[in-house]
């Protein structure tokens, strides 16, 4: 009988979680649909690329909500590396909704990133709005997985580019999972365009480990069953970014009964160590940066002479004994990152927090397709009022 991270198709179904487990299993799939998606308009993008980037001053702004917004979050620090003199955020659509005479300059020639799941939050279409209204020169790449949502139909400008993602990666469950690799797999694909074909190795080994990762998921059920209360997830360059989005994936589905925090390695010594206790799991997304890596490992270091009961559950893209013998769990992704950044490494990363928020949903009795079935949290936000924002001088 088939089964997911340990248990049957039959029992996940019972338990109401079939839909999220198919969903974060199908992602080697999707990866590699995405990947064709993005390499058939290759020339397109790239020709509306060339003509955006030779705007003097030019600012990009990644934009979403919640889970879309931490797109942004872990692409940035790779893109401030290789967009030389360009001037790139992460602005969560929330933010700019409130406050949008503090992003969007009229006089700024902008390129609005805009993700989205469903495209029809109302923070995500009234970001695109303002933007619209407010922004003199403005460009608009829009990726979403859903061809029907708002914002893929209100794409009709010519400086607007519309990539629709595969259609299983409009994730039907409560949370992001395919949703989030996906969008997050084809902007970093965007902007290695002119060299995608030399990383298509690369990209390859990443597919693959996702299937290894998926259909080996001992350690991960071995997590779960060690019984923890509180998990934070660590990590430093994209992996900061990538870090909220995993706190917020078991915060989700497991209706807030874990206490979840996320942090970098230098900052969590800053107060927020304060949270650990016997009854939590620290989880490193450790970076192969040889710079980087040696302050994340003084912590770990740290964190092994002082064990008080925790648990440390380490992920690394470099093989290194002695992170076997200092963390109580540990696994190497094997990914060479002198030929693709290892920012990329996320996609693999991010994978074991959500099969570990699915089976941390289980087990306290949630069912992770729905895990607010009262409707106070909802998969796409309601409740949200637009309010008419009225022109300032911006």
């Amino acid at each position: 009988m088939e089964s997911f991270f340990g248990l049957t198709k039959e029992e996940l179904k019972n338990r109401g979680g079939l839909t999220t487990a198919e969903e974060i299993f199908q992602q080697p799939t999707v990866w590699k649909e995405t990947l064709s998606i993005i390499i058939d308009k290759k020339d397109e993008l790239s020709s509306f690329l060339k003509v955006v980037m030779k705007e003097e001053k030019l600012k990009i702004i990644f934009a979403g909500a919640g889970t879309s917004g931490y797109i942004g979050d872990t692409l940035i620090p790779y893109l401030k590396k290789v967009l030389k003199g360009v001037k790139v955020e992460s602005v969560h659509t929330t933010d700019i909704v409130s406050y949008p005479e503090i992003y969007l300059d009229k006089d700024t020639p902008t390129l609005l990133f805009s993700f989205a799941r469903s495209g029809n939050s109302p923070e995500s279409v009234a970001a695109v709005e303002l933007a619209e209204d407010l922004v003199d020169n403005l460009y608009q790449i829009i990726i979403t997985c859903n061809q029907n949502g708002k914002l893929a139909q209100n794409a009709g400008s010519e400086k607007t580019k519309l990539i629709l993602l595969p259609e299983e990666s409009h994730d039907k469950g409560f949370a992001m999972t395919s949703s989030f690799t996906s969008m997050l797999l084809s902007t970093l694909l965007l902007f290695n365009l002119e060299n995608v074909d030399e990383k298509l190795d690369e990209i390859e080994t990443i597919i693959k480990n996702a299937k290894n990762i998926l259909t080996n998921t001992e350690i991960i059920e071995e997590l779960s069953a060690s019984d923890f209360q509180k998990i934070i997830y660590l990590g430093s360059y994209s992996f900061h970014g990538l870090a909220k989005e995993a706190a917020l994936k078991i915060l989700e589905l497991s209706a807030g009964k874990i206490i979840t925090r996320y942090d970098t390695p230098l900052g969590f010594r800053h107060g927020p160590k304060s949270i650990i206790d016997k009854n939590t799991l620290i989880v490193f997304f450790l970076p192969s940066n040889k710079h980087a890596r040696k302050y994340e490992m003084d912590l770990l270091r740290e964190l092994a002479v002082e064990k008080d009961g925790y648990k440390t559950f380490v992920i690394s893209g470099k093989k290194d004994t002695e992170i076997e013998k200092i963390s109580d769990y540990s696994v190497f992704i094997e990914l060479d990152n002198n030929k693709i950044d290892e920012s990329f490494n996320s996609l693999n990363y991010i994978l074991y927090a959500q099969v570990l928020a699915l089976l941390e949903s289980l087990k306290h009795g949630i069912c992770p397709d729905n895990p607010s079935p009262d409707g106070s949290v909802n998969r796409v936000v309601k409740g949200v009022k637009i309010h008419p924002y009225i022109k300032k001088s911006i």
